[in-house]
């Protein structure tokens, strides 16, 4: 899962003893990784299926899927040159290895949590204005973290009326059957739990801002810029997954058994996983998305709620600190200083039929 408390100073030392080292020439053997979520087991199942294979050899390339346990520490190996790829939230790509200095680029957008993130109280009839004065536990400077600042915003609330807590994501459903703890901020399957219990509410959940908890996966851009049948292949096998996961017929049902015993549910766990996130199951919905004005708007709050806590790093003097360039020229932030790059252009090979 996304059990991210952020590191961005350690990104930003990792980033600065390899910034050096990060020009890529062009190769041929490639290693992505990824930690287990519901919307990135499709990358699991096409390389155990032999669809990365497929895909990569007909660019002439091989391209390993590697999986970590650890979320945190898969963007810190990442960053320090250690994978060419790896699956991040948006929030966790800008504040680690763009403002570690690592220029990345969102290579597919694959998909937003909408309901997978939510705030729970104990007690029933219970609203976002409750949390007023209360302690609420969740795992600091995640996207839980975030959600919870959006979810304040919208009762013209400030984290100052509140205690945050930081508890790990592993903790935090024990911690809620404890008398001291009254309120949590968490995803799925740890939400999943907390609202099956008796006398709960949940207040928000992250289908309030849908299109802001993004799920990506994040490449070098360098490595990108000179081996671009990395891009292809990568963005190949993907929406052929896309494709079979939708299909709603014997062989999606397989391919989603497949992805729940992987990940360690069963199935009807899976699909209500699935349920409370927004797949673009094509090129065409990935496209539109990643073209859309609403990205920028969403990565300015973004950076907002990362500069005002301090995740941009020591030298950062406002929210415009790392650039961000996106579809059809428009960019963020110091132009000069473009470090995280939402660039479609490998989709729309997809949405073409070029791939």
């Amino acid at each position: 899962m996304r059990n991210s408390i952020l590191c961005a100073c350690c990104a930003a030392g990792i980033a600065l003893l390899t910034s050096l080292s990060s020009s890529a020439a062009a190769k041929t053997d490639f290693n992505v990784c990824w930690t287990i979520y519901a919307g990135w087991m499709p990358w699991e199942y096409a390389q155990a299926q032999g669809v990365i294979d497929k895909w990569a050899k007909k660019y002439g390339i091989q391209v390993k899927v590697t999986q970590l346990n650890d979320y945190v520490e898969s963007i810190n190996q990442y960053t320090a040159g250690q994978f060419d790829g790896c699956t991040m939230t948006n929030m966790d790509a800008l504040t680690i290895p763009a403002a570690g200095g690592v220029d990345s680029t969102a290579l597919i957008v694959s998909d937003f949590s909408n309901g997978n993130d939510g705030i729970v109280l104990k007690g029933t009839g219970k609203t976002i204005a409750d949390l007023k004065g209360m302690d609420v536990n969740l795992v600091e400077l995640s996207v839980s973290h975030y959600l919870l600042a959006r979810a304040l915003d919208s009762v013209g609330l400030r984290e100052k009326d509140l205690k945050v807590v930081n508890t790990s994501d592993a903790d935090i459903a024990a911690a809620f059957n404890t008398d001291d703890v009254q309120a949590v901020t968490t995803w799925n399957p740890m939400l999943a739990e907390i609202n099956a219990k008796p006398g709960v509410t949940q207040v928000f959940d992250s289908s309030k801002i849908p299109g802001e908890i993004l799920d990506m996966m994040v490449v070098n851009t360098q490595t990108l810029k000179d081996n671009p049948a990395l891009g292809k292949a990568l963005t190949g096998a993907w929406f052929e997954v896309m494709s079979l996961m939708h299909g709603k017929n014997a062989a999606s049902d397989a391919a989603l058994q497949h992805m729940a015993h992987a990940s360690g549910t069963d199935l009807a766990g899976f699909k209500s996983q699935l349920a409370t996130t927004q797949l673009f199951y094509t090129a065409q919905q990935a496209l539109d998305f990643a073209n859309s004005p609403e990205l920028p708007k969403t990565m300015a709050k973004v950076a907002g709620f990362s500069f005002d806590h301090g995740l941009l790093g020591e030298g950062a003097k406002d929210s415009s600190a790392v650039g961000m360039s996106f579809a059809k020229g428009a960019t963020l932030g110091d132009k000069s200083n473009i470090k995280l790059r939402f660039d479609p252009s490998y989709v729309q090979m997809a949405a073409d039929g070029k791939l």
